[in-house]
């Protein structure tokens, strides 16, 4: 089977996954131009605001509305029932300028062998389920997968890897609870060659303690890897829950600073009126948002789609 085809956007599932969101902000929004003919210095200061509760971020937030200003000053009349299109097209540019949904080069990424991908992320983001999810795509779509369970500081994480190991039919590596971590990854990429696997999933502690800390146990794992895979690890996934809204910024700026983050996973949109999180992360810390999770099910979590996110954001099937 395909892995596109098991990652691809299910539009419905992403429908009902930002569901709370879309509300939200078009609630807001609505309010926000009521009685209103056209898009004045008001509208542009009420439309910040929806921005700016709707967890988008300050700093995105003001680019956003300086590049609507522009747009209105060319333009010789703009009402503010085309202010919901002109967002619409000013957050899908962000988004594509920020290489948000960039998967064109995922399979062939995981033409090396094995792929090794390195994840990060604090406690109760929904890391462990992610991987979870993650290996029993990959393993559907006929990849041989290998988890290594390398968060030894949490015997619920070991015991949670191996629960979705057995139903993934997946290899776990594991060792007892609070081994050296890098001994861990280790025994799992050397398992990993020896039975020639395509993808290793390295679990990582969820522990934000201090950065100092943080990076030298990420830096030590990564080193411990490059000594069984030379280029290892190929993607390292900071997993966030989209919930938190301003505290994933924070989580954010704590793992980019203490590792060589390339990819973002974004949990728990569908239980959320947050989802602006997705437009401000992926604005200002320039990484790719390459999985969103919109609900409980293995398929929920997809692959994003920036065009099918807009789409489900606005409420439309126009394409951008």
């Amino acid at each position: 089977m395909a892995l596109f085809g098991l990652f691809k956007s299910k539009k419905e599932s992403l429908d009902k996954g930002l569901e709370k969101t879309r509300e939200s902000v078009f609630s807001k929004l609505s309010r926000a131009v009521v009685g209103k003919s056209k898009v004045d210095d008001e509208v542009l200061d009420n439309l910040e605001e929806v921005l700016v509760t709707s967890d988008v971020g300050v700093t995105t937030t003001l680019k956003i509305i300086e590049r609507i200003e522009s747009r209105v000053s060319k333009d010789k009349y703009v009402n503010s029932a085309e202010l919901n299109e002109i967002l619409r097209e000013e957050i899908s540019l962000l988004l594509e300028e920020n290489k948000a949904g960039e998967v064109k080069n995922f399979e062939e990424d995981l033409n090396k062998k094995p792929y090794v991908m390195m994840v990060v992320g604090v406690n109760g983001v929904g890391k462990t389920t992610t991987i979870g999810k993650l290996a029993n795509q990959f393993s559907k779509a006929g990849k041989k997968v290998v988890i290594g369970a390398a968060d030894t500081f949490r015997a619920a994480a070991i015991d949670q890897l191996k629960v979705w190991g057995e139903r993934a039919d997946v290899p776990v590596i594991a060792q007892q609870m609070g081994s050296d971590p890098a001994s861990v990854a280790f025994d799992t990429l050397e398992s990993a060659m020896k039975i020639g696997a395509d993808v290793v999933i390295i679990d990582t502690a969820g522990r934000l303690h201090n950065k100092v800390g943080l990076m030298n146990e990420l830096t030590k794992i990564k080193r411990v890897m490059q000594k069984v895979v030379d280029d290892a690890p190929h993607e390292i996934l900071l997993v966030l829950d989209a919930s938190t809204g301003q505290n994933a910024f924070e989580q954010a700026k704590q793992f980019t600073a203490a590792t060589e983050v390339n990819a973002l996973a974004l949990t728990k949109l569908d239980g959320t009126a947050k989802g602006g999180v997705v437009i401000g992360i992926s604005d200002q810390f320039k990484i790719p948002v390459k999985y969103i999770g919109v609900g409980e099910k293995i398929e929920d979590l997809q692959l994003f789609d920036r065009r099918a996110f807009v789409d489900s954001l606005f409420g439309s099937e126009k394409s951008n």
